[in-house]
């Protein structure tokens, strides 16, 4: 089935949809006519009780728009557990595991699991997690499944730990969903992009004058570049992601800062030929090439700059640690011993190929291996050795 051939949402769904167009359409009009593209993104996703991740529609696994590595299989959580645990040792007995969007709770009750099997539990494991309906799912499944003693040091967090604290914070596919500025360039000027009405009401492209912030991200992209921005070049510069960053981070005083997600080096990011940008949007696992399709009912999201979040972390006070592909991650944080584990306690030969086959997916160029990258940043703890197969650095 294609994108096109995908049904229409239900008549509630639509319904809601219908009520969400609103309210981003009354939002146009108050604020003149138009939005910075950014703004339309943040109500699609984020307006409070309609929002894609802030009401109650399934998002995660096969009956959901997308299958996120922790849904996929156990294997990525407890990888990542492993390639934390010095960290987290060095961090101390007080050491908080912080973990950004925490999903479907998926990855929380692998990673528990393995971490006490390290026996490096961290004395609270925080999920700063904004969607209400998302923190009552993750309880839920963690309250059921996990042993009262490992449920017992699970809290959900309103904001950033802002007193100060040891451990490391963890985010898997979290930046690609924050609100993004899009850029164009016309006759060499930068221009952003916005959403107004067009006769009927639909949201259509407009432009702007740039802001100061905005301009200068852009113009010292363009700067690390081979040649200039062509002429109505498009894409995305998360100018605001140092700032997010530091305040995600919070108190964090000595720790390490994990970051998984899909997206390029900023050389691969803004090549030529990629002149409309990575902004795409989802719905039940399908590319929908309108993002302003049915708000409310898909994702909408954009591919990582690594370079802007070396920049970011370096930025925020820690030492870089490494960046490489998923695959390369998984395979040199245990995968094949976290595999062989799982196959060992289980009798069943249909179970045990399920797992070589989640492997697979988390693993291959063709599924997550390489779409897929992860980087790490350190201060005070050790997390290099996290990096040490296939480390892509270079690129950055």
């Amino acid at each position: 089935m294609t994108a096109s051939t995908l049904p229409a949402p239900s008549a509630d769904a639509q319904a809601h949809s219908a009520h969400l167009r609103e309210v981003i359409q009354e939002t146009i009009i108050a604020a003149g006519g138009r939005i910075p593209f950014w703004k339309f993104m943040e109500l699609a996703l984020y307006a409070p009780g309609l929002g894609y991740y802030s009401a109650g529609a399934h998002k995660f696994g096969p009956g959901g728009d997308f299958t996120t590595a922790p849904e996929r299989s156990p294997l990525f959580s407890a990888c990542v557990a492993d390639a934390l645990t010095p960290a987290l040792r060095q961090a101390g007995k007080g050491a908080i595991f912080m973990e950004l969007g925490g999903g479907s709770g998926a990855f929380a009750e692998a990673c528990l699991e393995k971490l006490q099997a390290n026996g490096v539990l961290p004395a609270r494991y925080a999920i700063l997690e904004p969607s209400a309906d998302l923190r009552q799912r993750q309880r839920e499944r963690l309250q059921a499944r996990l042993a009262p003693e490992l449920f017992a040091r699970v809290e959900w967090l309103d904001g950033p730990i802002d007193q100060p604290w040891d451990g490391v914070l963890f985010a898997n596919e979290v930046i690609d969903a924050l609100p993004t500025p899009r850029f164009v360039v016309r006759a060499g000027e930068v221009l952003e992009e916005c959403v107004a009405l067009d006769g009927e009401g639909r949201f259509v492209r407009a432009e702007q004058p740039v802001d100061p912030l905005l301009s200068a991200a852009v113009r010292r992209i363009e700067a690390q570049l081979p040649e200039p921005f062509a002429d109505g070049y498009r894409s995305e510069a998360l100018a605001q992601l140092p700032y997010w960053l530091q305040a995600v981070i919070g108190g964090l005083r000595n720790g390490a800062l994990l970051l998984i997600d899909y997206g390029y080096a900023r050389g691969e990011y803004y090549l030529p030929e990629r002149r409309d940008g990575t902004l795409r949007a989802f719905r039940q696992h399908h590319l929908i090439d309108d993002v302003f399709a049915w708000p409310g009912l898909q994702d909408i999201t954009a591919s990582v700059d690594f370079t802007a979040l070396a920049e970011a972390g370096v930025g925020a006070g820690f030492e870089f640690s490494g960046y490489c592909s998923q695959a390369s991650f998984l395979l040199g944080n245990g995968l094949q011993d976290n595999l062989l584990a799982l196959e060992a306690q289980t009798a069943d030969d249909a179970a045990r190929h399920n797992l070589r086959q989640q492997a697979k997916a988390l693993t291959l160029p063709s599924e997550m291996g390489e779409r897929f990258q992860a980087i790490g940043f350190q201060r005070g703890v050790e997390l290099d050795a996290a990096f040490l197969v296939g480390d892509l650095s270079h690129r950055l």
